[in-house]
């Protein structure tokens, strides 16, 4: 990667922290949690993933917690979802389902960016730190799926990445792109950004087409 990549990285990051800020919020909402509650869940997604990356990297203090870009991301977001709370509270006031509906959908295409530029960012991270290839690809995962999960076990519900469509698979197809390509040194910007690019679009077909992950034979039938 070019002197750029750290600049490349931060706006990955930032990107991934906004929108997956955004979309903790938005499942607070759905929660009807007060608005520590939200705020609650919109950090703990924004900057969830970063965390165990950085920790799993052992560049601590993480960069969620210390570099105030990272949190004016969360705090931006905060104020996204408390302007469109009033807008959502008129939509349930006249239409219950129809909001559930919506906030649903939002959270899945936000999702879908997040994990797209945390996948690609923890694996180009932790290419910079000399990981191994095998690692570079876990710890991209791990990234793009870490704080989504944490939120979803605070909203008490199951982790979107064990019951939705595809999910992980998107964004350890995109943290192995970049892995392979620093292998065969090609890894550059532009590479990063189609990696981004595959990941998104992966995550999106999935969500328009239901694909899931195979299940196991016979789940859900009674024992």
């Amino acid at each position: 990667m070019p002197a750029a990549s750290d600049n490349v990285l931060l706006v990955l990051d930032l990107v991934g922290v906004f929108v997956f800020a955004i979309s903790g919020g938005l499942v607070g909402l759905r929660a009807r949690l007060d608005l520590f509650g939200i705020a609650v869940l919109a950090w703990v997604t924004g900057l969830g993933g970063g965390i165990i990356r950085d920790v799993f990297l052992a560049d601590v203090p993480p960069a969620g917690v210390t570099n105030p870009w990272y949190i004016l991301s969360v705090v931006l977001a905060g104020v996204v979802v408390v302007l469109v709370q009033p807008a959502l509270r008129d939509l349930r006031r006249r239409n219950p389902d129809l909001r559930l509906s919506r906030i649903a959908n939002a959270v899945k295409y936000l999702d879908a960016v997040g994990l797209a530029v945390f996948a690609v960012s923890g694996a180009t991270k932790a290419i910079s730190f000399g990981a191994a290839p095998l690692a570079c690809i876990l710890i991209g995962g791990i990234t793009a799926v870490g704080g989504g999960a944490i939120r979803d076990v605070l909203a008490r519900q199951v982790p979107e990445v064990l019951r939705r469509e595809l999910y992980a698979v998107p964004a350890l197809l995109g943290a192995t792109l970049v892995v392979v390509a620093d292998q065969f040194e090609m890894l550059s910007v532009l590479i990063v950004w189609l990696a981004v690019a595959v990941v998104f679009a992966i995550r999106v077909a999935a969500i328009i087409f239901d694909l899931h992950v195979p299940k196991a034979p016979h789940q859900g039938a009674s024992s």
